[in-house]
Protein backbone atom coordinates (compact mmCIF):
# COMPACT_ATOMS: atom_id res chain seq x y z
CA UNK A 1 0.00 0.00 0.00
CA UNK A 2 1.46 3.59 -0.96
CA UNK A 3 0.02 5.06 2.72
CA UNK A 4 -0.99 8.66 3.45
CA UNK A 5 -0.49 10.39 -0.38
CA UNK A 6 -2.22 14.19 0.84
CA UNK A 7 0.63 16.45 2.15
CA UNK A 8 -0.31 18.68 5.28
CA UNK A 9 -0.95 22.17 3.54
CA UNK A 10 -1.23 25.34 5.36
CA UNK A 11 -1.46 28.98 4.33
CA UNK A 12 0.54 31.16 6.90
CA UNK A 13 -1.16 34.21 9.26
CA UNK A 14 -0.20 37.97 7.96
CA UNK A 15 1.06 39.92 10.48
CA UNK A 16 -0.69 43.43 10.83
CA UNK A 17 1.03 44.76 14.28
CA UNK A 18 3.11 42.94 17.08
CA UNK A 19 2.26 43.07 20.68
CA UNK A 20 2.07 47.00 22.31
CA UNK A 21 1.79 47.43 25.75
CA UNK A 22 -0.96 50.76 26.29
CA UNK A 23 -0.27 52.69 29.35
CA UNK A 24 -3.64 53.98 30.56
CA UNK A 25 -4.46 55.82 33.90
CA UNK A 26 -1.85 53.94 35.62
CA UNK A 27 -2.33 50.59 33.94
CA UNK A 28 -0.72 48.20 31.63
CA UNK A 29 -3.09 46.99 28.97
CA UNK A 30 -1.52 44.39 25.92
CA UNK A 31 -3.09 44.78 23.04
CA UNK A 32 -2.08 42.38 19.88
CA UNK A 33 -0.92 40.39 17.98
CA UNK A 34 -2.62 41.40 15.76
CA UNK A 35 -2.78 39.27 11.92
CA UNK A 36 -4.78 38.15 9.19
CA UNK A 37 -5.90 34.58 9.68
CA UNK A 38 -6.18 32.22 6.93
CA UNK A 39 -9.10 30.24 8.80
CA UNK A 40 -11.31 33.54 9.50
CA UNK A 41 -10.66 35.67 6.09
CA UNK A 42 -11.77 32.05 4.12
CA UNK A 43 -14.64 32.36 6.17
CA UNK A 44 -15.27 35.89 6.06
CA UNK A 45 -14.71 35.29 2.16
CA UNK A 46 -17.83 32.69 1.83
CA UNK A 47 -20.43 34.64 3.97
CA UNK A 48 -19.37 38.04 1.68
CA UNK A 49 -20.00 35.58 -1.34
CA UNK A 50 -22.82 33.50 -0.13
CA UNK A 51 -24.74 36.81 0.35
CA UNK A 52 -23.81 38.76 -3.00
CA UNK A 53 -25.04 35.44 -5.05
CA UNK A 54 -28.17 35.56 -2.28
CA UNK A 55 -28.77 39.10 -3.50
CA UNK A 56 -28.57 38.14 -7.07
CA UNK A 57 -31.17 35.50 -6.74
CA UNK A 58 -33.41 38.21 -4.56
CA UNK A 59 -33.01 40.17 -7.50
CA UNK A 60 -33.68 37.57 -10.25
CA UNK A 61 -36.71 35.99 -8.32
CA UNK A 62 -38.03 39.64 -7.65
CA UNK A 63 -38.13 39.62 -4.22
CA UNK A 64 -37.62 42.83 -2.34
CA UNK A 65 -34.24 43.37 -2.20
CA UNK A 66 -34.31 45.68 1.20
CA UNK A 67 -36.46 43.06 2.99
CA UNK A 68 -34.40 40.20 2.34
CA UNK A 69 -30.88 41.91 3.01
CA UNK A 70 -32.06 42.31 6.71
CA UNK A 71 -33.10 38.79 6.58
CA UNK A 72 -29.62 37.57 5.85
CA UNK A 73 -28.52 39.73 8.59
CA UNK A 74 -30.85 38.39 10.86
CA UNK A 75 -30.10 34.92 9.79
CA UNK A 76 -26.11 35.26 9.74
CA UNK A 77 -25.97 37.10 13.30
CA UNK A 78 -28.39 33.84 14.77
CA UNK A 79 -25.65 31.24 13.00
CA UNK A 80 -22.86 32.79 14.36
CA UNK A 81 -24.47 32.65 18.07
CA UNK A 82 -26.13 29.57 17.86
CA UNK A 83 -22.61 28.31 15.78
CA UNK A 84 -20.38 28.98 19.27
CA UNK A 85 -23.21 28.90 21.81
CA UNK A 86 -24.42 25.34 20.85
CA UNK A 87 -20.45 24.19 20.32
CA UNK A 88 -20.17 25.05 24.29
CA UNK A 89 -23.11 23.17 25.23
CA UNK A 90 -22.17 19.89 23.16
CA UNK A 91 -18.85 19.57 22.55
CA UNK A 92 -17.39 21.18 25.82
CA UNK A 93 -20.13 21.30 28.72
CA UNK A 94 -16.87 20.72 31.04
CA UNK A 95 -15.85 24.30 29.79
CA UNK A 96 -19.33 25.68 30.12
CA UNK A 97 -18.95 24.30 33.59
CA UNK A 98 -16.07 25.45 34.56
CA UNK A 99 -16.46 29.02 32.75
CA UNK A 100 -20.07 30.07 32.00
CA UNK A 101 -18.45 32.93 30.29
CA UNK A 102 -17.28 30.87 27.83
CA UNK A 103 -20.74 31.01 26.30
CA UNK A 104 -20.54 34.78 24.61
CA UNK A 105 -17.32 33.98 23.70
CA UNK A 106 -18.26 33.92 19.89
CA UNK A 107 -14.52 34.06 18.86
CA UNK A 108 -13.77 31.08 20.54
CA UNK A 109 -15.23 28.48 18.53
CA UNK A 110 -18.05 26.86 15.87
CA UNK A 111 -19.97 24.05 15.33
CA UNK A 112 -21.91 23.80 11.72
CA UNK A 113 -24.81 22.34 13.25
CA UNK A 114 -25.00 24.71 16.26
CA UNK A 115 -24.96 27.59 13.14
CA UNK A 116 -27.45 25.42 11.10
CA UNK A 117 -29.59 25.56 14.68
CA UNK A 118 -29.18 29.75 15.26
CA UNK A 119 -29.87 30.00 11.40
CA UNK A 120 -33.03 28.55 12.19
CA UNK A 121 -34.24 30.71 14.99
CA UNK A 122 -32.91 33.31 12.84
CA UNK A 123 -35.78 32.56 10.56
CA UNK A 124 -38.61 32.52 12.83
CA UNK A 125 -37.55 35.42 14.33
CA UNK A 126 -37.63 37.46 11.48
CA UNK A 127 -40.50 36.16 11.01
CA UNK A 128 -42.54 36.99 13.96
CA UNK A 129 -40.91 40.07 14.21
CA UNK A 130 -41.89 41.59 11.28
CA UNK A 131 -44.98 39.09 11.14
CA UNK A 132 -44.31 37.70 7.37
CA UNK A 133 -46.20 35.08 6.44
CA UNK A 134 -43.97 33.43 4.12
CA UNK A 135 -40.87 33.11 5.31
CA UNK A 136 -39.96 29.97 3.43
CA UNK A 137 -38.93 32.05 -0.11
CA UNK A 138 -36.99 34.11 2.55
CA UNK A 139 -34.85 31.05 3.23
CA UNK A 140 -35.06 29.26 0.17
CA UNK A 141 -32.89 32.05 -1.59
CA UNK A 142 -30.41 31.90 1.26
CA UNK A 143 -30.81 28.02 0.80
CA UNK A 144 -29.64 28.16 -3.33
CA UNK A 145 -26.79 30.48 -2.57
CA UNK A 146 -25.29 27.93 0.43
CA UNK A 147 -23.18 25.70 -1.22
CA UNK A 148 -20.76 28.79 -2.35
CA UNK A 149 -20.16 29.94 1.20
CA UNK A 150 -20.12 26.89 2.70
CA UNK A 151 -17.13 25.03 0.33
CA UNK A 152 -15.12 28.49 1.54
CA UNK A 153 -15.76 27.86 4.95
CA UNK A 154 -14.53 24.45 4.80
CA UNK A 155 -11.72 25.24 2.89
CA UNK A 156 -10.73 27.09 5.86
CA UNK A 157 -11.04 24.26 7.91
CA UNK A 158 -9.08 22.29 5.12
CA UNK A 159 -6.26 25.03 5.79
CA UNK A 160 -5.89 24.65 9.36
CA UNK A 161 -6.96 21.32 9.80
CA UNK A 162 -9.31 21.56 12.88
CA UNK A 163 -11.38 18.74 12.14
CA UNK A 164 -8.55 15.76 12.42
CA UNK A 165 -9.76 11.73 12.36
CA UNK A 166 -8.74 8.92 13.39
CA UNK A 167 -4.92 7.38 12.20
CA UNK A 168 -4.83 6.09 8.97
CA UNK A 169 -2.29 4.49 6.10
CA UNK A 170 -5.00 4.79 3.87
CA UNK A 171 -3.93 6.48 0.46
CA UNK A 172 -6.31 9.61 0.83
CA UNK A 173 -5.27 10.38 4.57
CA UNK A 174 -3.14 13.20 5.27
CA UNK A 175 0.50 13.27 6.41
CA UNK A 176 0.34 14.73 10.08
CA UNK A 177 3.69 16.52 11.21
CA UNK A 178 3.13 16.09 14.89
CA UNK A 179 3.97 12.05 14.71
CA UNK A 180 0.81 10.80 14.52
CA UNK A 181 1.40 9.89 10.48
CA UNK A 182 -1.59 9.34 8.60
CA UNK A 183 -4.73 11.02 9.37
CA UNK A 184 -8.54 11.31 8.17
CA UNK A 185 -8.92 15.12 8.28
CA UNK A 186 -13.03 16.14 7.63
CA UNK A 187 -12.41 19.38 6.75
CA UNK A 188 -10.59 18.68 3.42
CA UNK A 189 -13.28 15.66 2.33
CA UNK A 190 -16.27 17.93 3.46
CA UNK A 191 -14.65 20.79 1.22
CA UNK A 192 -14.66 18.53 -1.75
CA UNK A 193 -18.04 17.20 -1.05
CA UNK A 194 -19.36 21.09 -0.94
CA UNK A 195 -16.99 21.30 -4.54
CA UNK A 196 -19.23 18.68 -5.60
CA UNK A 197 -22.89 20.68 -4.01
CA UNK A 198 -22.15 23.56 -5.15
CA UNK A 199 -20.66 22.99 -8.85
CA UNK A 200 -24.15 21.28 -9.18
CA UNK A 201 -26.17 23.75 -7.72
CA UNK A 202 -25.01 26.68 -9.35
CA UNK A 203 -26.70 25.19 -12.46
CA UNK A 204 -29.99 24.32 -11.30
CA UNK A 205 -30.15 27.62 -9.69
CA UNK A 206 -30.47 29.25 -13.24
CA UNK A 207 -34.07 28.03 -13.06
CA UNK A 208 -36.86 29.21 -10.63
CA UNK A 209 -37.46 26.60 -8.33
CA UNK A 210 -40.32 25.79 -6.09
CA UNK A 211 -39.70 27.67 -2.51
CA UNK A 212 -38.38 24.43 -0.36
CA UNK A 213 -36.40 22.74 -3.00
CA UNK A 214 -32.89 23.85 -2.17
CA UNK A 215 -33.49 23.96 0.96
CA UNK A 216 -34.43 20.47 0.79
CA UNK A 217 -32.22 18.99 -1.81
CA UNK A 218 -28.87 20.59 0.13
CA UNK A 219 -29.88 18.94 3.39
CA UNK A 220 -30.71 15.83 2.03
CA UNK A 221 -27.30 15.06 0.15
CA UNK A 222 -25.48 16.44 3.26
CA UNK A 223 -26.99 14.40 5.88
CA UNK A 224 -25.90 11.27 5.01
CA UNK A 225 -22.67 12.20 4.20
CA UNK A 226 -21.97 13.97 7.13
CA UNK A 227 -23.71 11.60 9.15
CA UNK A 228 -21.05 8.90 7.88
CA UNK A 229 -18.32 11.59 8.28
CA UNK A 230 -18.40 11.76 11.58
CA UNK A 231 -17.96 7.64 12.22
CA UNK A 232 -14.07 8.69 11.04
CA UNK A 233 -13.53 11.23 13.93
CA UNK A 234 -11.31 11.22 16.64
CA UNK A 235 -12.10 8.81 19.24
CA UNK A 236 -12.57 10.02 23.04
CA UNK A 237 -10.52 6.78 23.89
CA UNK A 238 -7.48 8.63 21.60
CA UNK A 239 -5.41 9.58 25.07
CA UNK A 240 -3.82 13.27 24.13
CA UNK A 241 -5.64 14.47 21.95
CA UNK A 242 -7.95 17.58 22.35
CA UNK A 243 -9.94 17.38 19.51
CA UNK A 244 -12.24 14.21 20.14
CA UNK A 245 -15.65 14.84 20.15
CA UNK A 246 -17.80 13.61 22.63
CA UNK A 247 -20.05 11.11 21.83
CA UNK A 248 -24.10 10.51 23.20
CA UNK A 249 -25.17 6.67 22.98
CA UNK A 250 -21.69 6.23 20.52
CA UNK A 251 -22.99 8.87 17.93
CA UNK A 252 -21.36 12.59 17.87
CA UNK A 253 -23.85 15.64 18.42
CA UNK A 254 -23.77 16.47 14.63
CA UNK A 255 -24.80 12.25 14.08
CA UNK A 256 -28.15 13.13 16.10
CA UNK A 257 -28.49 15.98 14.56
CA UNK A 258 -28.28 14.73 10.93
CA UNK A 259 -31.52 12.95 11.56
CA UNK A 260 -33.53 15.93 12.15
CA UNK A 261 -31.68 17.09 8.78
CA UNK A 262 -33.15 14.07 6.85
CA UNK A 263 -36.45 14.64 8.11
CA UNK A 264 -36.73 18.17 7.61
CA UNK A 265 -35.49 18.05 3.98
CA UNK A 266 -37.95 15.07 2.84
CA UNK A 267 -40.67 17.87 4.37
CA UNK A 268 -39.13 20.37 1.79
CA UNK A 269 -38.90 18.60 -0.71
CA UNK A 270 -42.34 17.26 -0.50
CA UNK A 271 -43.53 20.78 0.26
CA UNK A 272 -41.69 22.00 -2.63
CA UNK A 273 -43.14 18.70 -5.30
CA UNK A 274 -46.67 19.23 -3.39
CA UNK A 275 -46.87 22.87 -3.67
CA UNK A 276 -47.75 23.48 -7.52
CA UNK A 277 -45.94 26.81 -7.23
CA UNK A 278 -44.04 27.88 -10.65
CA UNK A 279 -42.00 30.82 -11.51
CA UNK A 280 -41.03 34.41 -9.24
CA UNK A 281 -44.50 34.49 -7.60
CA UNK A 282 -43.89 33.18 -4.39
CA UNK A 283 -40.75 35.11 -4.00
CA UNK A 284 -42.51 38.44 -5.53
CA UNK A 285 -45.39 37.64 -3.12
CA UNK A 286 -43.64 36.90 0.33
CA UNK A 287 -44.37 40.28 1.65
CA UNK A 288 -48.34 39.74 1.44
CA UNK A 289 -49.63 41.81 3.98
CA UNK A 290 -46.58 43.41 4.80
CA UNK A 291 -45.87 47.14 4.09
CA UNK A 292 -42.18 46.90 2.25
CA UNK A 293 -40.90 50.53 4.00
CA UNK A 294 -40.61 48.64 7.16
CA UNK A 295 -37.45 47.74 5.92
CA UNK A 296 -36.45 50.72 4.10
CA UNK A 297 -33.87 53.65 5.60
CA UNK A 298 -35.29 56.41 4.05
CA UNK A 299 -39.31 55.63 4.19
CA UNK A 300 -41.81 55.66 7.27
CA UNK A 301 -44.01 52.94 7.12
CA UNK A 302 -47.90 53.04 6.56
CA UNK A 303 -50.15 51.52 7.69
CA UNK A 304 -51.70 48.01 5.61
CA UNK A 305 -55.58 49.05 4.22
CA UNK A 306 -57.41 45.85 3.79
CA UNK A 307 -59.47 46.01 0.84
CA UNK A 308 -61.95 43.39 2.22
CA UNK A 309 -65.74 43.92 2.60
Amino acid sequence: MPGPLIPYLTLPELPLLGKHTLHLVGHAIDIGPWSIKPFGTLVALGVYLGAALSMRYARRWEMNAEAFSKFMFWVCVWGFVGGHVLDEIFYHPEQVLADPLSLVKIWAGLSSFGGFAGAVLGVFAFKYKFRIKRILPFAEIMGAAFPVGWTFGRMGCSIVHDHPGMPSQLWFAVQYPDGSGGRFDLGLYEMLFAVIVMVVALPLARKTRPAGFFLGWTMLVYAPVRFALDFLRISPAEAGRAEADPRYAMLTPAQWACFAMAAGAFYLLYRACASGEAGNDPFRDALEGVDPAVFSKNKKPRPIVSNAP
